[in-house]
């Protein structure tokens, strides 16, 4: 019974919609943001970047922790795919540029496929309606440095050339999470099964 009565509620908490306040039909708001592409800083549109085509803005915690290094090395392994469908990828979260150079090269996560956008203080995040957490003192990651920042919800948008948005994928897995965004954009008129 006990298991019961504590399983119910992590699968309902998994199940529900999340937080994020914009939805699909929703105009995506427009940002500019400093990226890392490789290991090098440049900046970065979604206004440019959607005249190309959709664009997957994916929000994530931090780099170099263990659910956003699995989120990214899944993004890079289904790059061809996305490119393919038509789309990009950018991952946005409250890391420093310095942090992103590495984190974007590196051939365990991003692995040179897409940009990530330092979002330091947390506008663009809060511009999408997603809750900003307060950073904890003495928080390391993967590689033993500390964080020193706060984090955004994990939620991915898919925004659809027109500038809306076509799915929000939350409160799932960092490797569900890109299998749901892949499958939003296949989904989108012209996109490639």
């Amino acid at each position: 019974m006990k298991k019961t009565s504590l399983l119910l509620p992590m699968l309902l908490a998994v199940a529900l919609p999340i937080h994020a306040a914009l939805q699909a039909g929703d105009a995506a708001p427009e940002f500019t943001a400093q990226a890392s592409f490789a290991g090098k800083a440049s900046a970065f549109s979604l206004k440019d970047a959607l005249q190309k085509g959709p664009v997957v803005v994916y929000f994530y915690p931090s780099a170099y922790t263990k659910g956003c290094n699995v989120q990214a090395h899944a993004f890079a392994m289904s790059h061809e795919k996305f490119a393919a469908a038509g789309a990009s990828i950018i991952g946005v979260s409250l890391d420093s540029i310095e942090r992103l150079n590495d984190f974007s090269k590196d051939p365990e996560y991003c692995n040179s496929q897409f940009p990530v956008a330092s979002d330091a203080g947390g506008k663009i995040a809060r511009s999408y309606d997603l809750s900003v957490q307060e950073g904890r003192a003495g928080l390391k990651d993967t590689r033993g440095n500390e964080i020193g920042h706060d984090f955004a919800e994990r939620t991915t948008f898919v925004v659809a050339r027109d500038g809306r948005i076509a799915a929000a994928i939350g409160g799932m897995s960092p490797e569900a999470n890109v299998r749901n965004a892949l499958e939003a954009v296949q989904a989108l008129p012209g996109g490639a099964k």
